[in-house]
């Protein structure tokens, strides 16, 4: 029996500028620029600012998407291993997340670690969360963070900087040819 909240019936929103904002910031870090720069965080408000409510939206389920990616990316990554990636990637996101409280308030952690669960076990994190209503403003650092925390996760896996992004751009690139 198919779930409401299966990947087929989720919108894959905008990958690519959820995938430009992740990899921005993965960036910045690996440059040694811990804080987002003034320059860079009007830059970022000033795009979210130009998508408009519907751009917005993409944007969120692009990230989305994002975080769906990962974490099957990361389930077969962990199943080879013969682990299970709840087990082994959600406790340490939340717990990183734990110590952002600046970019992720307590309160968010619940719904990102039920993100990261719905997409272990290969549900849409987007149709899991609309199950609960409509994003809230303070759940859009949050989300970045998830998505950023996985993409991390992966790269130090792989010990490659760029693997995760690499991954799914080459991903999108076969969806276009195809």
């Amino acid at each position: 029996m198919s779930s409401p909240c299966d990947p087929q019936h989720a919108p894959a929103g905008d990958v690519g500028a959820a995938l430009m904002m992740i990899d921005s910031r993965l960036k910045a870090i690996y440059d040694g620029r811990s804080e987002t720069d003034a320059e860079q965080q009007a830059l970022t408000d000033q795009f979210a600012v130009s998508l408009g409510p519907r751009g917005v939206d993409d944007l969120l389920d692009g990230a989305c998407t994002l975080i769906y990616m990962f974490m099957q990316w990361l389930r077969m990554a962990y199943e080879d291993h013969d682990k299970d990636v709840i087990e082994s990637v959600v406790p340490n996101l939340v717990a990183t997340m734990r110590m952002m409280p600046r970019s992720v308030r307590p309160e968010a952690i619940p719904t990102m670690a039920g993100l990261l669960v719905a997409a272990g076990t290969g549900l849409s994190p987007s149709l899991w969360r609309k199950q609960y209503g409509d994003w809230t403003m303070d759940e859009m650092n949050p989300l970045e963070a998830t998505a950023f925390l996985l993409a991390e996760h992966i790269n130090r896996l792989t010990d490659d900087r760029d693997f995760a992004t690499r991954m799914i751009s080459e991903a999108l690139t076969r969806a276009d040819e195809g």
